[in-house]
Order: structure tokens, then sequence, then C-alpha cells
């Protein structure tokens, strides 16, 4: 815990001052959206895209408004499993009118995400939550507090839900009047009508001046976050007969062409339910053979060339590997 007598020195310097004020804008600018009756992970996720706020600003964000400020109920759980279908969990909790629900899920790849789980692009967008990963469940009623008994019932459901438990969703979870609908897109801004041109007087400057000098010292700093995103998990059969060192250095010149061009982006390697971090452990396990499938996927702000890399990744996992190695060791192919 900071010390008291060190609580504030955050505030000594101008940015530390910014990020202070940018960050307590944004909490106070999302009240109206609660009392609106919209989900704060719809929100926040707009503003992470828009890069308006941070990726570390969202546990902060998330405990001020859900839990000290409209008193949702919470429950933290490391999952026990992995799970990646979502369509049961979705089809029913978006019939729970009665609560507002809202997940935080420390993601492997992409670190904090926030889920509406009535929301299926959500689901889509995670893909799966992985074992032992940690996630904190959120269950309120906007600014209307609801009973404890209904969001513990709400709560409970949802993790039952999670491991395929049957049970009866609890009546008083279906009637109410948070109803879910598909956020809509912001319509396009309309252009600034043009002031007609003309000279300020000279006092009117030099108040301008002094205002605009004012603001530039509590201007919030920009975000530096970045709103990333993750692609869907892509299928690469092996059709060579045994995924040996040939194949692995053939993925290795590929991605590593990929991550030339597009130094930004992130590929992932995954394989039977495990992230691969070391491609070799592929040939060294021995058991990626032939109809084996790899899966990949690819994150960062801007992606590009998905469909190319995936060619790529087929030929190399192919009799064809070979093509990826009539060249120096150290070459670096110029695939993209």
């Amino acid at each position: 815990m900071v010390s008291q007598k060190y609580r504030y020195e955050h505030f000594f310097s101008r940015d530390g001052f910014n990020k202070s004020l940018g960050h307590f804008q944004a909490v106070s600018s999302l009240l109206g959206d609660i009392n609106n009756k919209v989900n704060l992970a719809e929100v926040l996720n707009e503003l992470l895209t828009e890069k308006e706020i941070e990726q570390n600003q969202l546990a902060p964000i998330l405990y001020a408004l859900l839990v000290d400020k409209f008193s949702y109920r919470f429950v933290s759980h490391n999952m026990q499993q992995t799970i990646s279908d979502f369509s049961v969990i979705h089809n029913e909790l978006k019939r729970w009118n009665a609560v507002d629900l809202v997940i935080s899920y420390h993601h492997p790849e992409l670190g904090l995400c926030v889920i509406n789980p009535k929301n299926q692009d959500h689901w889509l967008f995670i893909q799966s939550l992985k074992k032992n990963e940690f996630l904190t469940i959120y269950c309120g009623g906007f600014e209307k507090e609801i009973e404890e008994k209904t969001a513990s019932a709400a709560i409970n459901r949802l993790l039952g839900l999670f491991y395929d438990k049957k049970g009866k969703t609890p009546e008083v979870l279906l009637k109410g009047s948070f109803t879910y609908s598909k956020p809509k897109p912001p319509a396009p801004k309309k252009p600034a009508p043009k002031k007609a041109a003309g000279r300020k007087p000279k006092q009117e400057k030099a108040v301008e001046k002094k205002v605009k000098e004012k603001l530039e010292t509590v201007q919030p700093a920009p975000a530096q976050g970045k709103a990333v995103r993750m692609t869907p998990l892509y299928a690469i059969q092996v059709t060579n007969e045994l995924f040996h060192n040939g194949n692995v250095e053939a993925w290795k010149k590929a991605i590593q062409s990929y991550k030339v061009k597009y130094p930004a982006l992130e590929v992932y390697i995954f394989y039977d339910g495990e992230k691969i971090n070391d491609i070799n452990t592929l040939f060294k396990w021995g058991k990626v053979k032939h109809g084996s499938s790899i899966l990949f996927s690819v994150a960062g702000e801007e992606i590009k060339d998905v469909a190319k890399l995936k060619r790529y990744l087929y030929q190399g996992a192919s009799p064809r590997f070979e093509d990826f190695l009539r060249f120096p060791v150290n070459t670096v192919l110029k695939l993209f």
C-alpha cells in the first residue's frame, strides 16, 4: 500500500497530473452511459479503439464505477478448463433482462479484455477462455441496485454454464428492463460550418492565446495504449509425412518475413490446446504427424496479409517446404 506521505507524488509533474486528470475525466464521462443503461464493456472497448483510454486504465475504471459507484456484485474466478464454444452461453445470457453483466478477462496474449457476455462479437473476439486464466464477473443493474440473491443467482448460473453444468435458468433473471440490443455504429459527424473570414481584434487574440496556454498546461497526455485485435484461429493441416525440422525452418522463415514487414504485429501458434512459444518444440515433440492441424492467429492494431501468411504456412507444412530453404541461412525472405 502506498504510504500517505507519498500518495500525491505523481501530481508533482505535469505529465503525472495530466494523466491523472485524463483518467478522472474518462471515468466521469462514462457516468452518463451507465445512467442510460449502456453496458460498460461496450463503451470501454469503443474508447480503446478510439485510443481515448489505455488498457491499463480498464481495471481501475471497472472497480471505480461498477463496484464503488453502482454497487455491482462481483466474483473472481480462475478457469478450470479451456472453453471456446460460447454459443450456449450467449444464447442464454441474452435473455437475462433482470441484470447487467460485465466480465474482465486476463487474456494470455491480449492482456486485460472487457466483455459484455450478451454480445456475441465480444466472445468471437477473445475466442476462448483458457484454463487457469483469471476473470471477474460483475453483475448489477446500472444505477438501480438489484437484490443480492438475484446477482448471486446470475453469477452462479454463469459459472455453471462455463462448465456445461445442467440446470434451469432462474425465472428471476428473465424479467426486467435490461434488454440487450446490439449497439448501433455512431452516425458520421457533420462538418462544422465555416466561419466568415475576418480579422479578430488584438484584445480577442490576446485572450485566446492566454486560454490556449492555460489549457495546454492541463491537457491530458494522449493515450499510448493500442486497441489490439486478434484474428480468429486458422487451422493449418500438415500434409507432409511428418512436421519435421525442415517444416519448422520453413515456418520460421515465413513468420520472420511477416514480422519484418509488419513489426507491430504478433503471430501466435497453438497446438493441442496450448500456445507454442518456440516453434522448434513442434518438431521435438514428435507428435505432429500427417493430418494434424496447427493453429495460428495474428494480433495487432492494423492486421494485414493474413491470407498470404496462411498460404505460406500451408506450403511450409507440406512436402514443398524446401522452397523456403533454398537461400543462405541468414537471409530474410521478401514474401510480403
